[in-house]
């Protein structure tokens, strides 16, 4: 083992690459001792409506994303000190292979796993992979190495995995599955690219092809066994998008009813004028909003479904109620004035009825008509970051590994 060639190329370029990552992250948002879901999403962590939104891209980007600096520090340590060793082993190229299989393997199992439920990242699932690697190498060659020695190495690794995945399953907020995917996988990439001590020794050629069919056969079973996602990232983002325009739009016909109302409590215009600039100014507007509310395709289980739904039946009704008000107006139809704002009043309760869970965020609609329409609370909109996150993955717990 002191014979191998003491250059480790591979593993100071890896860490030199996550701490790169890190660093531009942190340039552009990240927090120092904790990102935000919305930060990791954008960066490419793994996480179900992204990843299977044809973004699968993301299996092997989250291998370099850490979600703060202990996060990065524990890993790079446990690269730094194990992927030395087991790259003097191997060898390079096959270090290489083993660490970036054993990666997007880990994290195929973790989409399997934790599928919608969490956000993951993290280079620990290659990290195990290549302690699967080692673990494989000693105990083919414990023959050829010193007693003192096997037990040191073979038993400090085997109780770090086993330590390490126990605490996985202690604590919450761990991916374990990536873990446990990387461990196995690097296992047997280990047997597939194994690099005898001796060469007389050489590894048979069926142990190999083994080896590559089981690893084959699991990946493509958990290929088969990712579940459907609930949503696609992309439909909650577009829905996210339509309701920060419908928020800002609403905004804008505030202030083009208060104008109205000014101008009919100076008596500078006529019932005539008022109905249609109500109809222009307010009713259209509400039904272009309802338009592009529509026009979102969205799944049900969306976080921003429940809202969307609201928002559109809030626009729609608010859009006739006007509309009921400007024809009460021409016909100067008092009674058709009191139910008509009457109607605009109520138009958030039933909006909220008729979308049924009422959204948690309690969007509300006008308090008085008097005062013109009320916009939906913002803080019933989906918190944004760049790009926005899902409402669901910023809630989701986030799996450092």
């Amino acid at each position: 083992m002191r014979g191998r060639p003491r250059t480790v190329p591979v593993t100071w370029a890896l860490v030199a690459i996550n701490v790169a990552v890190f660093a531009v992250m942190l340039r552009f948002g990240a927090g120092l001792w904790h990102s935000s879901n919305g930060v990791q999403l954008a960066w490419g962590a793994n996480f179900g409506p992204a990843t299977q939104d044809n973004e699968w891209w993301r299996l092997a980007t989250a291998m370099f994303l850490h979600f703060g600096l202990v996060h990065l520090a524990l890993n790079m340590f446990a690269l730094w000190d194990v992927g030395r060793l087991v790259e003097r082993l191997y060898a390079s190229w096959r270090f290489l292979a083993i660490y970036v299989g054993s990666g997007l393997a880990g994290n195929l199992v973790s989409l399997v796993v934790q599928g919608n439920r969490a956000v993951s990242g993290g280079a620990s699932g290659a990290l195990f992979g290549i302690m699967g690697a080692l673990l494989v190498c000693l105990a083919r060659e414990r023959e050829r190495i010193d007693p003192h020695e096997f037990r040191w190495l073979f038993g400090g690794a085997a109780l770090f995995a086993a330590g390490s995945l126990a605490f996985g399953f202690l604590v919450t907020g761990i991916d374990n599955a990536a873990h446990l995917g990387g461990l196995v996988s690097g296992a047997l990439l280990g047997v597939v690219f194994a690099r005898p001590f001796a060469h007389e020794r050489s590894v048979a050629p069926h142990l190999r092809l083994a080896a590559a069919a089981v690893l084959a056969a699991g990946i493509m079973g958990f290929v088969f066994a990712v579940p459907e996602p609930r949503y696609r990232l992309s439909q909650e983002l577009e829905a996210q998008t339509a309701i920060r325009q419908f928020l800002a739009d609403e905004q804008r016909i505030n202030e083009r009813w208060k104008a109205i109302l000014g101008t009919g409590r100076s008596g500078n215009g006529t019932f005539e004028e008022a109905a249609g600039r109500i109809e222009t100014d307010v009713a259209h507007e509400y039904q272009e909003s309802f338009d592009a509310l529509s026009a979102v395709a969205v799944s049900p289980d969306a976080p921003s479904a429940t809202l969307l739904e609201y928002l559109r039946r809030y626009a729609l009704l608010r859009g006739d109620a006007a509309r009921a008000l400007a024809e009460a107006l021409r016909t100067n139809d008092e009674e058709g004035v009191r139910r008509a704002l009457e109607a605009l009043k109520r138009a958030g309760q039933e909006a909220r009825a008729g979308s049924a869970p009422e959204p948690a965020s309690g969007a509300s609609g006008p308090a008085s008509a008097a005062s013109g329409p009320r916009a939906p609370s913002a803080a019933s909109a989906p918190r944004s970051t760049r790009p926005p996150p899902a409402a669901s993955a910023a809630s989701a717990p986030a799996a450092p590994r």
